[in-house]
């Protein structure tokens, strides 16, 4: 599925499923709800903190997917087309760091 497809299908799940969009504002605090899903699963998954019993069945590409899912109800919203705001940061980033990671002593290879 490409990112023009998601956002397509997330249109069209909203639309018909959700009846309507939740405003914006609502969208962003959602987002922050699912990111915090996320970092908790990851602390406990990778950092040093312990599950509990509630947390253990969370599935983290679950948590991801409900991220992406709110991520692309706002760039709907607001008129954002995902596949060229990506090819624009990547391009972006590809400009700004050409050098920098490379020359990055903390990321040379073990």
């Amino acid at each position: 599925m490409t990112l023009k497809e998601a956002q397509s299908q997330v249109d069209t799940w909203v639309k018909t499923v959700g009846v309507r969009y939740f405003s914006e504002l609502t969208n962003t605090a959602i987002l922050m709800e699912e990111v915090g899903e996320v970092a908790r699963i990851m602390s406990r998954t990778y950092g040093d903190q312990s599950f509990k019993k509630s947390d253990l069945a969370k599935d983290l590409g679950d948590e991801m997917a409900d991220v992406l899912f709110v991520l692309i109800c706002l760039a709907n919203q607001t008129g954002i087309d995902l596949t060229d705001a990506l090819e624009k940061n990547l391009e972006k980033k590809t400009l700004r760091d050409a050098d920098r990671h490379k020359n990055n002593p903390k990321l040379k290879p073990n």
